[in-house]
């Protein structure tokens, strides 16, 4: 449908151009603007959330999972399940934050400092000189450092918001023993089970039963639509290929970076301290001093006494009793001063009383292991491939303009694109809708496989758009042939049919002699067949299903030994007897105490959704979205 405008693009982009111009004199910008009609998919406090909002939130979500477990199922992430978790967390985001505006709610600018400081993350940032690395930190949390921190005053006042809440909860004993009880209560039980193969046997299914039941039944007998494809995939790797990098720029990389490919120079030190805090009065910081010179002249006069003196009367635990020897030491392990102090002695100096934050010191440098280089050639593989990761990102953007243009301007192939970018074009069989379990890459990707599989595509057997299938990856895809959705065959659907007639009726026959046993030893216990007793609880099933537990703890405990029957559904039908209730062996201290601590946490919780909620009411909270299915695909 659009092949006239790929053909004539350039005429028609000056006719738009001439078009909208105009218009943008006439009616304003601010008419375009508000007419764009994005989506919008929640309401908080009036402030609406949009698609696109919400698709980057969890582009940003999805790539920090796949950081954090590369080895992630993508199913999973890009399932419906998890696409609307992550606007639920929008929402209720955006709920605690109006919630904590009304309030007045403020963090400080001291302990946000504070909280910064004791971040072990951000010193990652930080450079040998102690300034902060801002192109850095953006480039790897994808946020400016001013949005980070007004994420963080968010986060922080919405977690003061809910404190007042999940701080001041707590669990009376009453409740939490009725609550660990139901956990905890054991019921000796014998079951006498009705298994549907027992009945099997008894079982006729006729050819007419199976045709009648397909033909009642073809929905469930549909092969599903499939298709074989083509596609591409253009991402930061293959962006590396196309970068060309000379010799001399990788020498100049060697030279300003010989201290990353080697081992850095180390030092052995011996030191005595004598300890004097900086927070210590200043007549206690001079003695200190005045002890320490006095050792310095001890050792300086006989350098070979240095470890007993050390041993003797250094004040540093860590090493006194080793006679002050501290190990090998590089650059940056030690406190500036001391570094400073060390690394410019000679073999077998000592120096004279250093003065550091911890007290004053006295070094001995014992030896030195120089710092080794490896030459050029024997890093050259490791110093490319660093060079073109740094420019991998710049050569991406302009790949993936590359990219979208070759498969959009030659929608019939995808080899021209591959050609120019140097590509593979890779193919798949057997492609549907959803993604099989195990699926990975970008097969499995929701949004790839729903631009496959749009009218467009499957009708002209084009190209797809450029897809974003993650961080820094994109997809194009063309379906080369396409099978739609049909009903099988009855011929190769008749055995299904009859072993799940055959299992059905059979159940139908269990369920009927387990229900006229019930009924009959109700009446007369006498000749009642049951299996050994077991005792179960919820926490020890002992192999029985799920439902003989429920109805064996739902037994009048008052009146025993009691009969229950039990509907298994496809697996039969089974008789419980309740012969008597066992005491739960009574916990220690310290596991009653975790178990009530437990219970405390989980009241808290529900506490904190109790109050969420009646915020959401407060600031009419809502998501325009239908919720899906609360299934996830198959993990691999």
């Amino acid at each position: 449908m659009f092949d006239f405008f790929r053909k004539y693009n350039k005429i028609v982009m000056i006719f738009l151009f001439l078009l909208i111009i105009p218009s943008f004199v006439l009616f304003g910008v601010e008419r375009y603007q508000g007419s764009g009609g994005e989506v919008k998919v929640a309401r908080v406090d009036g402030q609406n959330i949009t698609r696109p909002e919400w698709d980057a939130q969890h582009r940003l979500e999805t790539d920090r999972i796949r950081q954090q477990s590369p080895n992630v199922d993508p199913t999973l992430l890009e399932s419906d399940v998890m696409r609307y978790a992550t606007l639920e967390r929008m929402v209720r985001d955006r709920v605690l934050a109006a919630a904590a505006a009304k309030s007045n709610v403020t963090i400080s600018e001291e302990r946000l400092s504070r909280i910064f400081a004791q971040d072990t993350g951000l010193a990652a940032f930080r450079t040998p000189d102690g300034k902060f690395d801002r192109e850095s930190f953006q480039r790897v949390t994808g946020r400016t450092p001013e949005q980070y921190e007004a994420s963080m005053r968010a986060e922080l006042a919405t977690q003061q918001m809910l404190l007042g809440v999940t701080g001041t909860a707590f669990a009376p004993p009453a409740l939490a023993a009725a609550t660990i009880n139901a956990f905890y209560d054991r019921r000796e039980i014998q079951v006498a089970r009705f298994s549907p193969e027992s009945f099997a046997s008894k079982v006729t299914v006729s050819d007419a039963d199976v045709e009648a039941y397909y033909k009642a039944h073809t929905a469930q007998f549909q092969a599903p639509e499939q298709a074989s494809i083509e596609y591409l995939v253009l991402d930061l790797e293959a962006a590396k290929k196309n970068i060309s990098v000379n010799e001399a720029d990788l020498k100049t990389y060697y030279e300003q970076n010989t201290a990353r490919f080697g081992t850095k120079e180390e030092r052995r030190a011996s030191h005595i301290l004598i300890t004097a805090p900086a927070s210590a009065p200043a007549a206690d910081r001079a003695k200190a001093k005045a002890k320490a010179e006095q050792l310095l002249a001890e050792v300086k006069k006989a350098p070979a006494t240095f470890a007993d003196v050390a041993r003797k009367n250094s004040q540093d635990p860590g090493s006194a009793e080793k006679g002050g020897d501290l190990d090998f030491v590089t650059r940056g392990a030690m406190v500036k001063p001391f570094e400073d102090a060390l690394f410019v002695l000679k073999k077998g100096d000592i120096s004279d009383v250093v003065e550091t934050e911890f007290g004053y010191h006295i070094i001995r440098l014992a030896d030195i292991k120089p710092a080794v280089v490896p030459p050029f050639e024997q890093v050259r593989a490791t110093i490319e491939n660093e060079v073109r990761s740094q420019q991998a990102t710049q050569e991406f953007a302009k790949a993936a303009e590359t990219f979208t243009d070759a498969v959009y301007q030659q929608p019939d192939s995808l080899k021209p694109a591959a050609e120019k970018l140097k590509l593979t074009v890779q193919t798949a069989g057997n492609v549907s809708r959803t993604p099989p379990p195990g699926a990975a890459g970008v097969l499995a990707n929701r949004n790839f496989l729903n631009a496959l599989f749009a009218a467009d595509s499957l009708d002209r057997k084009q190209n797809t758009e450029a897809i974003e299938v993650g961080s820094n990856q994109l997809a194009a895809g063309r379906v080369t042939q396409y099978t739609p959705a049909h009903p099988m065959p009855l011929a190769e659907v008749k055995d299904k049919i009859r072993a799940q007639l055959i299992t059905e009726r059979a159940a139908v026959m269990a369920k009927a002699e387990g229900e006229a046993k019930l009924a009959a030893w109700t009446a007369k216990a006498d000749g009642a067949t049951f299996g050994a007793p077991v005792t179960v609880s919820r926490r020890e099933a002992q192999a029985q299903p799920l439902a003989v537990i429920d109805a064996a703890l739902r037994a009048d405990a008052s009146k025993l030994p009691a009969l229950v029957g039990v509907d298994l559904g496809t697996q039969g039908y089974a008789v419980v007897r309740v012969t008597k209730v066992v005491p739960r062996t009574p916990s220690a201290p310290e596991q009653t105490q975790q178990e009530n601590a437990q219970v405390g946490q989980s009241v808290a919780a529900a506490e904190e959704v109790a109050y969420y909620n009646l915020l959401k009411e407060r600031f009419k909270a809502e998501i325009l979205v239908p919720k899906p299915a609360e299934t996830l695909p198959m993990a691999r």
